[in-house]
This record gives structure tokens, C-alpha cells and sequence, in this order.
């Protein structure tokens, strides 16, 4: 079973500030709740691994995803995916311009190969883009928004 989830949210920010934050994977992978850490590829940096702990039944170990853009097309579009031996993952991230700044329409895609992971997503995965809603709004506040929604 594939877990599909899409969202669009709006800032009020310029397509090219919106890019610099959803265009960074070090960004994207901070706002998940399950990745427990990550590290970017210092010789590429559209790779990504993260380590990734899922709240579910049988999985008492974290999960190596690594990421990588597939598809990167400033300041409008960036699309990765993730492969795991407990899913794959694809998210795609794109850039609108709007009268009040941007829209960011962004899609969430999990197919788990572990039982539990899709039941997992199912129940969180709105939850997971709304952290990096969270997390983009905070990064455009600035440093003395700190511990703001």
C-alpha cells in the first residue's frame, strides 16, 4: 500500500526565499519528526541520508534513508526521493508566485515494505508537512522568532 498525501500553504515571502528554504535537504529533513538525524553529502549536496525512527510495532532499530534531488529546477520546483529496506519515500516541493508572495504545493509519497509504516503515514504524514510548514515560517521570522508557531 502507497500513502499519498498533498498540501498546498502560502507565505508571504518571495518564490526565491521560499526556494532558499524547501531547496536546502538539510531544511527538509530537520522538520520531519522521525528523522532522528541526518548529514548532507559534503561531495553532493543534493544527497541526503537521514536516520529515520518510526513509532512502530517490530522496528526497535532506525531506518538509513538516502535521499537525493532528483529534479531541481530553481526557484520553482524540487522533487527527491528516499530509499530504505523500510520504505521509499518521493517528495515533491513546488513554487508558485502569488500577489501576497508564494504558494508551495507540495506531495508526499510512502511506500513502505515493513508492516506498520503505511498505517504510520497514513495517521501522520499531513502532520510531518505541517512541520515543515512550521519550520519554513520560522525560518523566515528569523533568529529572535525562536520557539514561535
Amino acid at each position: 500500500m502507497t500513502v499519498r498525501v498533498t498540501r498546498t500553504d502560502a507565505f508571504d515571502v518571495s518564490p526565491s526565499e521560499l526556494w532558499a528554504f524547501i531547496g536546502d535537504p538539510a531544511n527538509r529533513a530537520r522538520a520531519i519528526s522521525v528523522v532522528r538525524s541526518f548529514s548532507v553529502d559534503p561531495s553532493d549536496p543534493r544527497r541526503c541520508t537521514w536516520e529515520v525512527e518510526l513509532p512502530i510495532p517490530f522496528v526497535d532499530r532506525t531506518a538509513t534513508v538516502e535521499t537525493h534531488d532528483r529534479v531541481r529546477e530553481p526557484p520553482s520546483l524540487v522533487e527527491f526521493v528516499g530509499r530504505s529496506a523500510a520504505m521509499d519515500v518521493t517528495g515533491r516541493h513546488e513554487i508558485d508566485a502569488t500577489d501576497a508572495g508564494s504558494r508551495l504545493e507540495s506531495e508526499f509519497v510512502v511506500d513502505g515494505s515493513l508492516p506498520g509504516v503505511e498505517r504510520y503515514f497514513t495517521r501522520k504524514l499531513d502532520d510531518e508537512l505541517e512541520n515543515l510548514r512550521r519550520a519554513a515560517e520560522r525560518s523566515f521570522a528569523g533568529p529572535d522568532a525562536e520557539g514561535s508557531t
